[in-house]
Order: C-alpha cells, then sequence, then structure tokens
C-alpha cells in the first residue's frame, strides 16, 4: 500500500523499551494514562495545538516540541517527521537536531500534512491560493506538483490529510467540498467520496472529511470532523460501516486524526474533546467495542501514530 505504515525497526522498538536518548521524561503521575481491560499498551507519536510527544508504552512522555503541530511520523530508523504550518522537519531520534526540511511556498499560507514515501520522496500538502500536493525529494527538489481542486478560497478548511494510494493517485479529503477526491499525478480528479449525506446530517450537520486512508481490502477509511462519525467508503463510494456517538457512548469529539490497525481495529482522535473524564485517543474494534482508550491531562489530538503494542511494532495505515 503506497500510505501502508513501515514495520518499525530494531532501533525504534529500542528507543521505547531502552528510552534511547530522550530529551524529556514525563513520568506517568503527569496524569497522562492508558486504560485497557484486554491489557493493550501502545507506544505512539502524537501532534496537535499543544505540541508533539512521544508516549511510550508506560505512558511516558520520551520526546516532546512545544510548537502547535499538525502530522507526525516516525520513520523506519526512528527519526521523526514533524509537520507544522508553515514547515516540515525530520529530526533526528532522539534529538531536535533537523536533519531534512521544507518551508511553505510564498504562493500559499499553510500546510497540512507529510508523509514519507515507499519512495524517498515526502508528499506534503499546502493550502492557499495555489492550493497544492507536492512531492519532494530528499535533495529537495519537487519531483510531483499537482494542483487541488478544495472548491473553496477559504485556505484553512480546503483540505487536511491526504495520502498516496498504492495505485500512485492521492486521497485528498476537501472539508468544505464535502467530498474526498482522488487525483491522479497529473492532477485529473478520477473518483470522489460524497460526505454531506443524510445518514451524517447532511451538509447542516457539517460532515468535513479530515483523514483518508486506504486499507488493505480496498476500501477507505474516513473520518468526519464536526458531524462526529466515522465511515468506511467501498471502491463505488457507498458507505460499508460506520461509526457515531452512540455506538461509543459520546467518544467521538470532531475526529480527526486516525489509523487502522493490521487486526481491524481503529485508531480516533477526538481533537475537540475537553472533558477530562473522556479520552482524547481511542481503539475500536470493527464491531464498535472500545478495546483501548489514551487519557491526557493537556493534548488536543490532532493526529497520532501507534508505533508499537505490547512491545511489538503496531504496522497498520494511516
Amino acid at each position: 500500500m503506497g500510505n501502508r505504515i513501515q514495520r518499525t525497526t530494531l532501533f525504534s522498538i529500542l528507543s521505547f523499551l531502552l528510552l534511547g536518548v530522550p530529551l524529556h521524561v514525563h513520568a506517568a503521575d503527569s496524569g497522562i494514562r492508558q486504560v485497557s481491560e484486554t491489557g493493550i499498551t501502545h507506544s505512539l507519536l502524537l501532534t496537535g495545538s499543544a505540541g508533539t510527544q512521544l508516549i511510550n508504552e508506560k505512558s511516558e512522555v520520551v520526546w516532546e516540541l512545544k510548537e502547535q503541530t499538525r502530522d507526525g511520523y516516525q520513520l523506519d530508523n526512528g527519526n521523526l517527521l514533524i509537520t507544522a504550518a508553515n514547515w516540515v522537519r525530520e529530526f533526528k531520534a532522539g534529538t531536535r537536531k533537523t536533519v531534512w526540511s521544507y518551508k511553505l511556498s510564498e504562493d500559499n499560507a499553510e500546510l497540512s500534512t507529510a508523509i514519507r514515501l515507499e519512495n524517498g520522496n515526502t508528499m506534503i500538502t499546502e493550502l492557499g491560493p495555489k492550493a497544492r500536493l507536492i512531492e519532494v525529494t530528499p535533495d529537495g527538489d519537487i519531483a510531483i506538483d499537482v494542483p487541488l481542486q478544495p472548491e473553496t478560497d477559504n485556505n484553512h478548511m480546503q483540505t487536511r490529510m491526504a495520502r498516496k494510494r498504492a495505485n500512485g493517485n492521492y486521497i485528498v479529503p476537501h472539508l468544505f467540498a464535502f467530498q474526498v477526491k482522488e487525483y491522479t499525478p497529473k492532477g485529473e480528479v478520477v473518483r470522489n467520496f460524497k460526505t454531506d449525506l443524510p445518514q451524517f446530517g447532511g451538509a447542516d450537520a457539517h460532515p468535513w472529511p479530515f483523514t483518508a486512508i486506504e486499507m488493505p481490502d480496498g476500501n477507505f477509511h474516513v473520518n468526519l470532523t464536526h458531524s462526529n462519525n466515522v465511515a468506511v467508503y467501498n471502491p463505488e463510494g457507498d458507505v460499508v460501516w460506520s461509526l457515531n456517538n452512540d455506538d461509543v457512548d459520546g467518544r467521538l469529539a470532531d475526529p480527526c486524526g486516525a489509523q487502522r490497525l493490521p487486526n481491524g481495529d481503529a485508531i480516533i482522535c477526538s481533537y475537540a474533546q475537553r472533558d477530562a473524564k473522556m479520552p482524547r485517543i481511542f481503539q475500536v474494534t470493527p464491531d464498535k467495542k472500545v478495546t483501548w482508550e489514551l487519557f491526557h491531562p493537556t493534548h488536543h489530538a490532532h493526529e497520532v501514530h501507534i508505533i508499537t503494542t505490547n512491545g511489538k511494532p503496531a504496522g497498520g495505515w494511516r
């Protein structure tokens, strides 16, 4: 899969189990806690308005960045690829040393996401008057430049977490257009999934698509922010699975980031969750049972990368 999370290397695992050379270690008594009746523990990279935190399976913060961030991955070499509003940086594992970076172009207003591709390029989306999706080489050259069609001049609401498909195309969520569009590298739209459906409350409920993930069965996972829904579309654009707050006792609060695990479970970020009694992130099975929760006293979970589960590489898709 084009956006499959690669199996974490031994280096990455050891960075969590042995803590490597972290800049900070915040003990679990900081208020961060993981809850699971079945004993699930995850290590994860968390991005959001409170910054970025690398959290191990003991719920300790082993690395952090205070700046507001939007997207993030731990790469196979243990480095962290982080996206903020106007930059993308790759930080050397365990440090704040930048080993690769990209700066927002002067033609646009902000960035939304960045992902390291299997070909070594970094896929980035820019929002603004010349909204586009680009692939940037390790040397900083733009190898692919795809103009986007967000159907709005509201820069901030043009798009969010785009991903590259296994077929070489890109799936791009466009919030105000109520569509997830599939683009070819030449910029042609060859597919779209509509989100302003009656089952999600229609356009008045603002079911804005935020994260779109291609899954190995050919279906597509899509988080719908304001309406508090999660949907799975088949390739024909039909909804074949959905989740709402009646299913998970109100845990959905502006679902932004997501990850699909190899066992079929979904990891969901509730970015607008402010109730301390409710999780910021939770894991739900295909039959809609919540099996794991992350409680955090301060963080607003914009995106998450689950890295290990019970000491083993988590894998999955996001």
